[in-house]
């Protein structure tokens, strides 16, 4: 257990390094040009699926590889061994579009661990192609030692990956935890007239921090922080998409419709916790629903 705990933090060590930020910078603007933002980067995001893509699609090009070394351990297997680091292959694909779409939108310090993420899987994948290449020659000896070589990088890649999903929160809702702390019952944000028509004011309502917006006709709360990556909505600018008000996230532009906090525009793929709202004698109050 010391030896894991000692790792994760080299890795947050690495997160904490500026070495390669020229060359993170240079990938990014290349993924970019590739993929720039819009509607196919949200929907490679999973802006249509409510969370992100790429961490469902890992799964088939892991669990085939990891499929391929067990048949490799059964005799007279070797057509089907074959046939799973394929599959591999082909999932690899879409897997590493969706994953360079999501770093290139990350924070700077994910985008700093999530490089060596990406060279440790494309690792994985150079050998596999070439486990693959001595299978069809029929040097299957040389493709069972190709692919552990593959199978460990893609377990280095994996284990690079559980510590930007869990430990560094990439793709977590950074709203969350904000949301769970406010409270049921109806709760004080301003007077009405304190709140300046058209803008976005951050106020604290049980002392956490609420997005706060007065539109000709209503007001709307949400939580403050973007549930992309935690950026201040509150310093963000408003849009008005299909006649509704949307609140823009000043970090990567997630885009937020502020009636009902659904996602417009990614990178951003959970919408944003929004509150009840009443006005009661000139006082705005709010609630978790």
């Amino acid at each position: 257990m010391d030896l894991l705990e000692a790792g994760a933090r080299q890795l947050d060590r690495v997160e904490r390094s500026s070495r390669l930020d020229g060359v993170i910078d240079l990938v990014r603007r290349a993924v970019r040009r590739v993929i720039p933002p819009g509607p196919v980067a949200d929907a490679l995001h999973g802006t249509w699926l409510g969370h992100p893509l790429h961490p469902a699609l890992t799964d088939v090009p892991v669990g085939a590889w990891v499929g391929a070394a067990v048949l490799d351990a059964v005799p007279d297997q070797e057509a089907a061994a074959t046939a799973l680091v394929g599959l591999g292959l082909a999932a690899a694909v879409p897997s590493a579009v969706t994953g360079y779409n999501d770093w290139a939108a990350a924070g700077r310090e994910q985008e700093r661990l999530g490089l060596w993420h990406g060279l440790a899987n494309g690792t994985a994948a150079v050998a596999y192609a070439a486990s693959l290449v001595a299978r069809l020659r029929g040097r299957h000896a040389a493709g069972r030692t190709l692919g552990g070589l593959g199978l460990a990088a893609a377990m280095a890649g994996a284990y690079l990956g559980g510590h930007l999903a869990y430990r560094s929160g990439t793709g977590f809702n950074h709203a969350e935890p904000a949301w769970r702390r406010l409270p049921t019952s109806w709760q004080p944000v301003d007077e009405l007239t304190a709140l300046p028509p058209g803008r976005l004011v951050r106020r604290l309502v049980a002392d956490v921090p609420v997005l706060v917006y007065r539109g000709p006709r209503s007001v709307h709360v949400t939580v403050e922080q973007c549930a992309h990556m935690a950026g201040p909505l509150s310093e963000g600018a408003v849009a008005v998409i299909d006649d509704e008000p949307c609140v823009v996230c000043p970090w990567h532009g997630s885009t937020y419709r502020l009636r009902d906090g659904a996602v417009r525009r990614g990178p951003a793929t959970m919408p944003q916790p929004v509150l009840k709202v009443r006005i009661v004698d000139d006082r705005v109050e709010v609630r978790r629903p």
